[in-house]
C-alpha cells in the first residue's frame, strides 16, 4: 500500500487546533503552503508534550550549535481558528522532532498510528526476525514540517494556549471541572 508524505518545508502557516467546546474537543496539527490544507488529529496530551520537547529541542540546538534563538513570544501572535474546511488526513500515533543545523530549522514530522496486529505465538520463539517489523512505519502517512526557530517558538505558544484554553481543573484533585461541576473523589463523590 503507498502512503502519502504531506511535506510543507516551510509552511505558511502550521499551528496547533481544536474543534469542538471544551471537554469534547478534538486537537488538530494543521499545515498551509502551496495551495494544500492538511489537518492531522491527534490526543491533548500529544499537543502538551510536542510544545515541551521542541522548547527542549530550541534549548539543546542553542547549547551544543550556537543557534542564535529568539526570546520567547510574549505578546499574542496567531490566534486564528483552524483554516476550514478541518478534514482529519490521519490520527498521529508517533512525532518526531529533529534540529537541521545546516539550515538551521527544526523537523516536525507526524506519522500516522499503524493498525497494530498482535500475534501471540504460543511454543518457542524463532530466531529469524522478520524485517517488517523492525521498521513498521514505513508504510505510513506523515506529516513534515521544517519551521525556523522563530516559527516554532511562535508554535509552541500557540500550542500551550490551546491545551491551557480547556476546562479548569478542580483545586482539590485536579479532574477537569464540567459546567455542572464534577464528583470529586476528595469529597468522597460529592457534587463539587
Amino acid at each position: 500500500m503507498t502512503h502519502q508524505v504531506h511535506a510543507f518545508e516551510p509552511p505558511e502557516r502550521f499551528v496547533a487546533g481544536t474543534v469542538g467546546p471544551p471537554g469534547e474537543r478534538t486537537f488538530f496539527l494543521q499545515a498551509r503552503g502551496g495551495g494544500r490544507l492538511v489537518s492531522v488529529a491527534l490526543e491533548k496530551v500529544q499537543v502538551s508534550l510536542l510544545a515541551e520537547k521542541l522548547e527542549e529541542l530550541l534549548s539543546e540546538a542553542q547549547r551544543r550549535f550556537g543557534v542564535e534563538l529568539p526570546e520567547p513570544v510574549a505578546a499574542v501572535g496567531d490566534n486564528d481558528p483552524l483554516d476550514t474546511p478541518v478534514d482529519e488526513e490521519f490520527r498521529v500515533g508517533t512525532l518526531g522532532l529533529a534540529f537541521d543545523v545546516d539550515t538551521a530549522t527544526v523537523v516536525i514530522e507526524a506519522i500516522a498510528a499503524g493498525e497494530a496486529e498482535v500475534e501471540v505465538e504460543l511454543g518457542e520463539p524463532d530466531d529469524e526476525e522478520d524485517e517488517a517489523d523492525e521498521e513498521p512505519d514505513d508504510d505510513l502517512d506523515r506529516l513534515r514540517v521544517r519551521l525556523t526557530p522563530e516559527a516554532t517558538r511562535a508554535f509552541i505558544e500557540r500550542a500551550r494556549r490551546v491545551v491551557n484554553a480547556g476546562r479548569p481543573p478542580c483545586p482539590l484533585c485536579g479532574q477537569p471541572l464540567d459546567p455542572a461541576g464534577h464528583l470529586c473523589p476528595r469529597h468522597n463523590g460529592y457534587h463539587r
